[in-house]
């Protein structure tokens, strides 16, 4: 079927699209960000933060953090109810990071992280779980040769593999691999699926990296349409066999492999069921969207009201039809994709639909 909508599809398109429109009325919140340093022991070659060692902006206190949450946050929300996940950088930086997990778990917040690898040792790993630690996403970017081209670092793959392996092994813990496909891997996606399969790995979320941060001026990590309408190919075959849930990432509209790559159609929840808090206290909907759609600021305004009142373009994207999207039939379905896909201009940079070659 590839690229072209089947009767099916349509019928599921035309009522998730009702459903999205309650989903922007009623924004429930039900997954927060916090980016709670830019700090990161890698300086990968796709970063969109463009991360380093020392990051001229120190971590957020989490005292600071907390004051949100307990103050703003929590008298509006059931606390299990929202998943807190902390980003960074790279989050096992932070020597507080289980007093962190702890004191999230004791106010009933769920709590995930998302990882390099690179720091999380057995001790350590334990040491996470005994604070809570309810979910965890480990990067990596295929073989040993492909990741060290990405990552930059001689143990990165060896010390992904190992978390990978402990991970998957703790039925207890909800855990994924994600992998930024590009084309260097693409003859080797199957066997790089094996390989993932023997390490105990189920859940597999797949992206194609897109240009920003770094990657803006890179050619060696970006996919040209007919290798990225190859990889959509591929996760519908892996979802196919089910083996491993195979997984397209949480951007752009795919017209007839939507719930073919992915469980549900593609929707970007950010500013609508997803807010971020930002090391500098910016508020907004995902970590990923850019500065020019900052909301607020916790050490200037309240969180709750910023909730609640603004976020208006993630809400209504009339303002996105424009350009290529203007007169484009499948606008009702997608209405101008992921919301960190738009430029400081608000021009969006990836249009994944008219990638699509078959």
């Amino acid at each position: 079927m590839g690229k072209r909508i089947g009767p099916r599809q349509w019928v599921a398109l035309k009522l998730f699209k009702k459903l999205r429109q309650i989903r922007r009325d009623e924004h429930i919140l039900n997954t927060l960000f916090w980016e709670c340093t830019l700090r990161c022991n890698l300086q990968c070659r796709h970063c969109g933060s463009d991360c380093r060692v020392d990051s001229a902006l120190k971590d957020m206190p989490a005292k600071d953090f907390f004051r949100v949450l307990d103050n703003e946050i929590t008298p509006n929300v059931n606390p299990n109810k929202v998943l807190v996940i902390l980003s960074g950088g790279e989050v096992l930086v932070r020597k507080d990071l289980e007093e962190i997990g702890i004191n999230l778990y004791r106010r009933g917040y769920p709590w995930g992280m998302v990882t390099n690898g690179l720091g999380l040792s057995r001790q350590r790993l334990d040491s996470l779980i005994r604070s809570g630690l309810h979910s965890i996403t480990v990067s990596l970017d295929g073989f040993e040769e492909h990741h060290y081209h990405i990552r930059q670092n001689k143990d990165s793959f060896q010390r992904a593999v190992e978390a990978i392996r402990m991970i998957s092994a703790d039925k207890e813990l909800v855990s994924d691999v994600v992998t930024c496909v590009t084309p260097a891997l693409l003859p080797r996606l199957e066997e790089f699926k094996e390989f993932l399969y023997s390490l105990g790995v189920r859940q597999w979320r797949l992206f194609t990296i897109f240009p920003v941060g770094r990657a803006a001026t890179d050619p060696t990590l970006q996919l040209n349409d007919e290798e990225f309408t190859y990889v959509m190919q591929f996760i519908e075959q892996c979802r196919k066999e089910g083996r491993v849930k195979a997984s397209y990432g949480c951007e752009g509209f795919l017209a007839g492999y939507e719930m073919r790559v992915r469980t549900n159609p593609f929707e970007c929840y950010a500013g609508v069921g997803v807010a971020s808090i930002r090391v500098n206290g910016d508020i907004s909907g995902c970590t990923s969207v850019r500065a020019n759609f900052t909301q607020g600021n916790i050490y200037k305004d309240n969180f709750w009201d910023v909730w609640q009142n603004r976020f208006e373009k993630f809400r209504n994207r009339d303002w996105a039809k424009k350009g290529k999207c203007a007169d484009c039939k499948m606008w009702q379905y997608c209405e101008g994709n992921g919301m960190h896909l738009y430029d400081d201009d608000e021009n969006l940079l990836v249009c994944h639909y008219h990638r699509l070659t078959k």
